[in-house]
């Protein structure tokens, strides 16, 4: 299934590219030290009625904590501003099986929500799971159909690529939430033009975790709070796409935890009708 993702993702790049397109958004130079991993297969989407109120449950039961910080209500992109210790976390290139699920295990622990910039092909691949991350109470932005880059493309050709990903989200039972991320974090003025125009926020990066190169876990996590420290505040990019996220996101969140940091949640300015859903 990673061979047919990456051929999906970046046909037109050399293989070598393409495992970077997996690996991270964040950087377009190719390197020995970037992975792919295989993403799990798809879950068939049939959520029961006993499913969906176990996830009412739990989007309604998680505890506060020390970690949890306060909601940020976005209806442009100047509302996104944070103060000193305060860190809004976002996952780009799922939903990715268990990946997701055990980083949406970690964030329900400390009572915090994240926002995650969903590939369209992997949503609709994975739409229990990409459901799930709304029933949790967190937030989903796009991040286009197939993930490429969009600046290397014509406009008409990126604007067409960005509403595919629109519509798989919708397609996998979310909702349209106004979030969107580039991939690679490579955009032109024209198409960020177009979707303020639209009313969508583009969500940039503050802080670039490097979770896509292979690293140790415990790399991803310290180099993550060095850059952190250093800021201050800011929003951080992590992939749900990788194990080695996974595997790292609990000793990353007690660090903040112990240093006095915040999450943030970002959440639409108008009201996030999944959530209203999810609660009732």
């Amino acid at each position: 299934m990673a061979a047919s993702l990456l051929r999906r993702f970046l046909p037109s790049f050399s293989l070598l590219i393409a495992v970077a397109a997996l690996g991270g958004c964040a950087s377009l130079a190719p390197s020995a030290d970037r992975d792919a991993e295989t993403t799990p297969q798809a879950v068939a989407f049939a959520p029961s009625a006993s499913d969906r109120s176990s996830l009412r449950e739990t989007a309604g039961s998680l505890r506060r904590t020390a970690l949890t910080g306060r909601v940020m209500r976005v209806d442009t992109i100047d509302d996104i501003r944070l103060g000193p210790k305060e860190v809004i976390l976002t996952f780009d290139d799922g939903p990715a099986g268990q990946n997701t699920r055990r980083i949406l295990d970690a964030l329900d622990a400390k009572g915090i929500k994240a926002t995650f910039f969903m590939v369209g092909e992997m949503a609709r691949n994975n739409p229990a799971l990409a459901r799930n991350v709304i029933a949790r109470g967190h937030t989903v932005g796009s991040h286009t159909h197939r993930h490429p880059n969009l600046a290397a493309m014509s406009h008409a050709d990126a604007v067409a690529e960005i509403a595919r990903g629109e519509r798989a989200l919708r397609e996998a039972g979310i909702p349209d939430l106004p979030f969107f991320r580039f991939p690679y974090l490579a955009d032109t003025p024209a198409l960020r033009g177009h979707l303020a125009a639209r009313g969508i926020v583009v969500v940039d990066v503050d802080i670039d975790s490097k979770d896509y190169f292979r690293i140790s876990p415990v790399r991803v996590a310290t180099r993550t709070m060095r850059d952190l420290r250093r800021r201050g505040s800011g929003i951080i990019l992590f992939h749900d796409l990788h194990a080695r996220t996974a595997s790292m996101l609990p000793t990353f969140l007690n660090m903040l935890e112990r240093e006095g940091y915040k999450v943030v949640a970002l959440q639409p300015a108008r009201g996030n009708p999944a959530l209203v859903a999810s609660a009732r």
